[in-house]
């Protein structure tokens, strides 16, 4: 198989767990796995790097790293042209028309060429059976469409969030007649399935193509069971809470302020928070930006009430990170077809969990049913401010019995169990139409 994952470890991409374990699987099953990404130099200079990623793939794996990366993101100014120099402006503006010349898709779209020719390469070595293409970028449904019409080679698309469906806004993302349209539905009538987070997404897309509402199945994101604590949990008031946030700080900056305005006064009204604290960890920005913003800037003066930023934590320090807080909050942008793949970590922690989310959003529709959620409360400030005040409380009350229990609610999800039944799935797709009336195998 052929896995084009762009954003495979190391990189330091939320996607990264779900590729991983989407590669591990195909292995587990029985089938030689040849994954194409793009190479580490140039995820330290968009997201960064995270070795340690690398410690659970799968040995068996092959990785074709591409010298592929985006000309934005560039920070030496020495290999600046005049142009760029004189009008970084007017330059990207006129970066993006040549992207999407080749496919339309502004930052990747030049990659075209170079993702069809890596495909063709690898299957002219190594035969191909089946390809998987996970999105973004979506240019890697080009390559897929390429080695379909040269060799006729099976493909399947994770499209994790969805290409036609804005999620943070809950709109289409582009009109039926453009030429976006026109890829998507081309690329997924042959598809032999189709991958999406969530259920409104999938709704989403069965709604949009009727026709092709058999293929459309949900494979959430899990966690990863080695990123929980797994112990009880014995707060310590005395020295103070600890709250935490672990994920990419990509909502506005409007949004942290919220947060944190809600944290002060939750911090000035509860005795339980009076020298608590607030520790933020994550990406913040990307390239030229990360580290380097308003967001950063807002945390930096929140620090005369217990806020702190860390920086990114590797993912083999997840576990030891969570086991040191006593209550998680759950900092989301969009609403209903956004879950976030931090929601299930964050519920298999077994600690309280505040959500600073809007309240018809899908993770609240994961989250039911946790002993330990205070509830979803949207972005009011106020209704935030008693969430972190109950918080406290949960956290220094709950018996090691309630806490089992919260932790017992993510069981369920996985990433391992989940991408199992979404791999056999699949190869018992490709079976069904061509294996077996082939008589070829894996």
């Amino acid at each position: 198989m052929i896995y084009l994952a762009i954003g495979f470890p190391p990189a330091a991409k939320s996607c990264a767990y779900r590729m991983r374990e989407t590669a591990n699987q195909f292995i587990n099953t029985g089938w030689d796995v040849t994954v194409v990404t793009i190479a580490q130099e140039s995820w330290e200079r968009d997201s960064g790097i995270d070795l340690t990623l690398l410690d659970q793939v799968d040995p068996r794996v092959r990785i074709v790293e591409l010298p592929l990366s985006r000309e934005d993101l560039e920070t030496d100014i020495r290999l600046f042209s005049e142009e760029r120099a004189i009008s970084p402006t007017g330059w990207v503006a006129k970066l993006r028309e040549r992207q999407t010349e080749a496919f339309p898709e502004p930052n990747f779209g030049a990659w075209r060429g170079d993702l069809e020719q890596a495909v063709l390469d690898i299957h002219a070595e190594r035969p191909a059976d089946l390809l998987l293409a996970s999105c973004v970028p979506y240019v890697n449904l080009a390559a897929a469409w390429k080695l379909w019409e040269e060799a006729r080679v099976p493909y399947a698309v994770d499209f994790r969030d969805g290409w036609s469906i804005d999620v943070i806004d809950g709109v289409e993302a582009f009109s039926r007649d453009s030429e976006e349209a026109r890829w998507e539905k081309k690329i997924l009538a042959n598809a032999l399935s189709l991958w999406v987070v969530n259920d409104p997404i999938a709704g989403h897309y069965r709604t949009r193509y009727p026709d092709l509402a058999d293929r459309v199945h949900v494979v959430r994101n899990g966690y990863d069971a080695d990123s929980s604590p797994g112990r009880s949990h014995t707060p310590d008031p005395e020295a103070g809470l600890v709250f935490g946030y672990l994920g990419t700080v990509n909502f506005t900056t409007q949004h942290l302020t919220t947060v944190l305005n809600a944290w002060k006064a939750a911090r000035e009204r509860e005795p339980l928070l009076a020298n608590a604290r607030f520790e933020v960890r994550g990406h913040i920005g990307n390239g030229a930006g990360r580290e380097a913003n308003r967001h950063t800037e807002i945390l930096k003066r929140a620090e005369a009430d217990g806020v702190s930023f860390g920086g990114p934590a590797a993912k083999a320090e997840v576990a030891s990170l969570y086991a040191g807080w006593d209550a998680m909050v759950l900092i989301l942008i969009g609403g209903r077809y956004v879950t976030s793949g931090k929601v299930y970590e964050y519920m298999a922690t077994g600690l309280p969990i505040v959500s600073a989310h809007l309240v018809e959003h899908d993770a609240s529709n994961v989250l039911k049913g946790h002993p330990l959620w205070t509830g979803a409360v949207g972005l009011d400030e106020e209704r935030l401010t008693v969430a972190f005040t109950e918080a406290a409380h949960l956290a220094v009350e709950t018996d090691d019995a309630m806490h089992a229990e919260a932790m017992s609610h993510a069981d369920q999800f996985t990433r391992e169990a989940l991408m199992t039944v979404a791999v056999r799935d699949l190869v018992a797709t490709f079976t069904t139409r061509y294996a077996t009336a082939e008589g070829s195998t894996p």
